[in-house]
C-alpha cells in the first residue's frame, strides 16, 4: 500500500482501509469453515452456517472486519465510504440474522467455535457497536453476551495458557476481552480476565522471545506484556515489563526488534508474518505509552513500532491471503496509544 511510511491514521487512509474490508466481509468465497459436522444436514454453505459473518475468508476476519468499519465510521463519518457501511451495517446486523449466529453457536459441536480469537473479536465488535446507531449494538448484544458467557465458563477451566503466535493466543484474547468489559461494565469479566492474566503471567521473567515461527501473526512475547499492562496498575507493569525483558533498551531479544521476512504473500500461512509486522507495531507503541519518559527502553520501544509499522503498511494490500485481514491489524497499530473510546 502506497502510505507505508504512514505512522498515523488519516482520513485518506482510513477510506483506504474501509473499501479494502468493504470488499471482502460479504465476499462468499473463498471460505475457510471451522465447522463441526454431526450429520449430513450439517453440510451447508457458508452463507446458511453464519447469517452475518459469511465473508472475508473466514468467521473470525469477518467479524474483525465489520469492526474495522465500525470503528473508522466512528472516527471519521464522513469518510466517502460511510454511506455504504451504514447500508451494510443495516442490511446485516438484523435481530434475525444475529440469531441465526446464536443459533449456530447453541449447536452441541460448537463449544470450541473460534476460542479463543474468534470469541475476542466479537466482544471487540460488539462493544465498538455500542457507540453507533443504537439498532446495530441492540441487535447484536445477544451474541456479544453469549460470548461473554464463554469466556467465563472457559476461563475457570484453562489451568494454562495457550503461548503460541497465532489464533489460540490467550493473552491477545484477554486484551481484547478486557476492553468489552470495561466499555460495558460487565464487572464479573473484568475480574475474572484480571485473576486469570495474574495467575498465567505474573511470575514470567526473563522471556527469550523464542519468535517468530513460520505462521505467526502475534508476538507471543509482546502481546503477553500488552496483556498485563491492561490489566496492572502502571508502577506493578514498569516493573513487571523491567523483570520480563530486562535487556530491552540494549534491544534484545534481538528478534523483538527485526521485522520478519515474508517469503511468499500468496501463502496464508507465511502471510501472517507480515500481521506480525503490525501487531509487534501495536504492541510497542501501547508499551512505550506506559513507561516511564526517562526510561531508555521507551524511545527504543517506538523506534521498533516505527519500523515494523513501515514493513507491514507496505503490504496491507495485493494479495486476498493478507488483504482479507491485515488491515485491521493496521489500525490497531496505528490507534496504539488513544483511549479505548476514542
Amino acid at each position: 500500500m502506497s502510505s507505508s511510511s504512514a505512522s498515523e491514521l488519516t482520513p485518506d487512509l482510513a477510506a483506504k482501509f474501509a473499501r479494502l474490508a468493504l470488499g471482502h466481509v460479504t465476499k462468499p468465497y473463498p471460505y475457510k469453515l471451522d465447522h463441526v459436522m454431526a450429520g449430513d444436514e450439517d453440510v451447508l454453505p457458508p452463507r446458511l452456517l453464519h447469517p452475518i459473518f459469511h465473508g472475508s475468508f473466514d468467521w473470525h476476519s469477518c467479524v474483525h472486519g465489520y469492526w474495522l468499519l465500525a470503528r473508522l465510521l466512528r472516527r471519521f463519518p464522513d469518510m466517502a465510504p460511510a454511506a455504504e457501511i451504514r447500508a451494510l451495517f443495516d442490511a446485516s446486523l438484523t435481530p434475525d440474522k444475529a440469531a441465526g449466529e446464536l443459533a449456530y453457536l447453541a449447536r452441541p459441536t460448537s463449544r470450541g467455535f473460534e476460542r479463543p480469537y474468534g470469541w475476542a473479536w466479537l466482544l471487540m465488535l460488539g462493544a465498538e457497536l455500542e457507540r453507533h446507531e443504537p439498532a446495530w449494538g441492540r441487535n447484536l448484544r445477544p451474541l456479544a453476551q453469549a460470548f461473554a458467557d464463554r469466556f467465563k465458563a472457559f476461563l475457570p477451566l484453562a489451568t494454562y495458557p495457550i503461548r503460541t503466535g497465532a489464533h489460540g493466543n490467550t493473552a491477545f484474547a484477554l486484551s481484547l476481552a478486557s476492553d468489552y468489559a470495561a466499555r460495558v461494565g460487565d464487572h464479573e469479566l473484568a475480574r475474572l480476565i484480571a485473576v486469570t492474566a495474574r495467575g498465567w503471567y505474573l511470575a514470567d521473567a526473563g522471556a527469550p522471545a523464542w519468535e517468530p515461527s513460520g505462521d505467526d501473526f502475534l508476538s507471543a512475547t509482546l502481546v503477553e506484556a500488552e496483556c498485563l499492562r491492561r490489566i496492572l496498575p502502571a508502577a506493578d507493569f514498569r516493573v513487571w515489563f523491567a523483570r520480563f525483558l530486562p535487556e530491552a533498551a540494549q534491544r534484545r531479544p534481538a528478534t523483538l526488534f527485526t521485522p520478519p521476512t515474508v517469503s511468499d504473500r500468496t501463502d496464508g500461512k507465511i502471510a501472517h508474518l507480515d500481521g506480525l509486522c503490525l501487531s509487534r507495531a501495536w504492541c510497542w507503541r501501547s508499551i512505550s505509552g506506559s513507561l516511564d519518559a526517562a526510561d531508555p527502553v521507551r524511545a527504543v520501544a517506538l523506534a521498533a513500532a516505527d519500523q515494523h509499522l513501515s514493513a507491514g503498511l507496505a503490504h496491507v494490500a495485493g494479495d486476498y491471503m493478507g488483504e482479507h485481514w491485515l488491515a485491521t491489524f493496521a489500525l490497531l497499530a496505528l490507534e496504539a496509544g488513544r483511549p479505548a473510546g476514542g
